[in-house]
């Protein structure tokens, strides 16, 4: 390779790892795996070390990837820098390098060392500041010298304790790892998918997307958790890590059971072997381990590169993949009309399972994998959980193969598809005609958390749908006995059974019904918010765009969906029939409401208050019949302003001439 080549090679190695960083860190939606990606690196770190000319200060390799949000007013979070950088490690996929890195501890260390060897979780860094026991601030890696500021957020993380117990310093910063259990990743995305949302791909993508909501309280929904892996500052107690490991566990911290301490590489050597079996049965998504020289003295010693220390680098695991034909291609539709495409494969056995179909997400990574049919394709786990395609062997690849086409029809009833600006996937606009839809929107009423029809499966409600006798939810409320009885695997108690059901659904309270209608984008504590700002559907029907984006939760994206259902004719034909037949379209009075004293005032809340958190204001402002907005507009009643109120806020709100009351004015209101 000539210099010029190199110096192409460079700046398009540059300009793909750095989308690939966006990608991963700030949507949450990698394009390729992390060998891929580590392949990339290593190549970008030859040539620039080959041609050194070429080598520059913002090139991926001398920087850590950032989770920065690119806007603390669109993000909604504020920026601090760390006081102590948060740098990556240095990684291998090799035994040899592992022992390369050893032989240079060796030389650069004259005396006896230990290593520490603990897990690393498939999650996302945070970094924890404690003042005198109490949690003052909590950042996301960001780019290493600077993070996110999600406090809030991370208090409502299993693991991360708000005071800390026992003895300890008066000022510690710890380093932890939040991740995503199995069993909370598959709970969102069935979530996710049944509002038709896209779904997250791993754990990890899931837990970092999660962690940077604007809603507190939907954090704490996502069933997050968070081990401890380090601590950092000047003066520490502690000679060794283990023993700050042992010593946070103490202060109330949830550190991994499972850490060795080795005196020899081939120590280490066995606990990666180890793992590489057992991490399977945890619940939780690991890509490696973590060596680390254990004492302090030791690891200041060896110091630091630009970018990762010296004296600890992590061994990752090779994702189990398995190569087999790629058969043909299908294309689902799905409730709300997207379009996703899914590999039929050869069947294959793949970490312990049989895989005979995988995802192919959207155009944009077919197009990226080049997939064509016949190919042999690699397939491993994302995440350990999820089927998917990595990449294509080439060397096999026939001929005479051509490009895969992606569809420009709905595979169900021929409609031109869209593709709305901005999002990944495909769509069939036809939702009332569209067979997949239509029996995907009466699935969506039926099911267990909108309106709980007992009784009805989606083979049942498909039936239904065939023999004509249903064409939409509204009908399943005509439904007869003998109707039912008459169909295949039902009988008469089961027909009896499933239309008590159907009546009972009558009174499944207002918000549960408005998740039930299925409007693209609302799911469920979406609907819970809308019902208790607008009380009844009329209002919520008759709303416009400002009064929506007012609601908590509600962006221009949902509400442009809220008021597209409603602008549909059919959507209003369907709503006026399970009006008639007594359907809940009002807000009922809860147990919790203790007054209408603030009925038809909306109020924005702003800044910390001296004997009452913010939450828990927004439920006095909701108990006593009011509403709560989420940003300054025109809607606005009251301003509660607290202390350190955001500037931004306080300027518009006075140049919009609302009232803006104190703490002690708005108990006075509702005494």
């Amino acid at each position: 390779m000539n210099q010029e080549q190199a110096k192409e090679r460079i700046e398009y190695l540059k300009k793909a790892l750095l989308e690939h960083n966006r990608r991963y860190y700030v949507l949450s939606d990698p394009g390729i795996s992390d060998f891929e990606y580590d392949l990339l690196m290593m190549e970008l770190e030859t040539l620039e070390n080959k041609f050194p000319q070429y080598k520059t200060l913002d090139s991926p390799s001398q920087k850590v990837g950032s989770d920065l949000s690119t806007s603390a007013v669109q993000s909604g979070f504020l920026q601090a820098r760390h006081q102590y950088p948060m740098l990556s490690l240095g990684n291998t996929y090799s035994e040899s390098e592992l022992d390369d890195f050893d032989a240079r501890i060796q030389k650069g260390l004259s005396e006896p060392y230990q290593y520490v060897c603990e897990l690393k979780f498939d999650g996302l860094s945070i970094s924890l500041r404690y003042h005198k026991g109490v949690l003052q601030q909590a950042l996301t890696r960001g780019d290493g010298e600077k993070g996110d500021i999600v406090t809030e957020n991370v208090k409502r993380i299993h693991g991360i304790p708000h005071q800390l117990k026992g003895h300890f310093p008066d000022d510690i910063e710890v380093r932890g790892e939040i991740l995503m259990p199995y069993s909370s990743f598959e709970r969102l995305n069935l979530e996710r998918e049944d509002v038709g949302d896209s779904t997250f791909a791993n754990p990890r993508n899931a837990a970092s997307g999660s962690l940077k909501l604007l809603d507190a309280n939907e954090v704490a929904k996502r069933g997050l958790t968070c081990f401890i892996y380090g601590v950092v500052g000047d003066q520490l107690p502690y000679s060794s890590h283990y023993e700050a490991l042992e010593a946070v566990k103490s202060y109330g911290f949830q550190v991994f059971e499972y850490i060795k301490v080795c005196d020899y590489i081939d120590q280490v050597h066995a606990f990666l072997r180890h793992w590489d079996t057992e991490r399977k049965k945890l619940e939780f998504a690991t890509d490696g381990v973590v060596i680390k020289i254990n004492r302090f003295d030791q690891q200041k010693a060896m110091g630091f590169t630009a970018k990762s220390p010296r004296w600890a680098i992590a061994y990752k695991f090779k994702a189990e993949q398995a190569l087999t034909p790629l058969v043909s291609v299908d294309f689902q539709v799905g409730r709300t009309g997207a379009i996703t495409p899914v590999a039929n494969l050869k069947p294959v056995s793949l970490a312990g399972t049989t895989v005979k179909r995988a995802s192919l997400h959207n155009a944009d990574q077919m197009a990226l994998l080049d997939i064509r049919l016949g190919d042999y394709v690699y397939v491993e786990k994302g995440g350990e959980i999820i089927p998917k395609i990595v990449g294509v062997e080439l060397s096999k690849r026939s001929a005479a193969s051509q490009v895969l086409q992606y569809i420009d029809k709905c595979p169900e009833c021929g409609t031109p598809l869209i593709r709305p600006e901005g999002e990944a996937k495909h769509y069939c606009p036809n939702e009332n005609g569209c067979f997949p839809q239509r029996v995907g929107k009466v699935v969506h009423f039926i099911s267990r958390k909108a309106m709980n029809i007992e009784g009805l499966g989606d083979e049942t409600v498909e039936l239904l749908f065939r023999e004509q006798f249903i064409e939409n939810a509204a009908d399943l409320y005509v439904l007869k006995e003998d109707q039912l009885a008459g169909l295949e695997r039902m009988g008469e108690k089961s027909a009896r059974n499933l239309v008590q059901a159907i009546e009972q659904s009558k009174s499944v309270p207002f918000a549960r019904v408005l998740f039930a209608l299925g409007i693209r984008y609302v799911g469920e504590t979406t609907a819970k918010k809308l019902a208790a700002h607008f009380k009844n559907l009329d209002d919520l029907a008759h709303s416009d765009f400002d009064s929506l984006c007012a609601v908590e939760e509600v962006g221009p994206q949902i509400a442009n969906s809220i008021l597209n259902y409603f602008a549909d004719q059919k959507n209003n034909v369907i709503l006026e029939r399970l009006r008639q037949v007594g359907i809940q379209f009002v807000q009922e009075k809860g147990p919790d409401q203790l007054s209408d004293r603030l009925s038809g005032k909306s109020f924005l809340i702003s800044g910390t208050f001296r004997n009452i958190s913010r939450e828990q204001l927004k439920e006095l402002i909701v108990a006593h019949g009011g509403k709560n907005l989420a940003a300054p507009s025109a809607n606005l009643d009251f301003f509660l302003a607290g202390d350190k109120v955001g500037p931004s806020k306080l300027q518009k709100v006075e140049k919009l001439g609302i009232s803006i009351i104190s703490e002690d004015e708005f108990f006075r209101m509702i005494e």
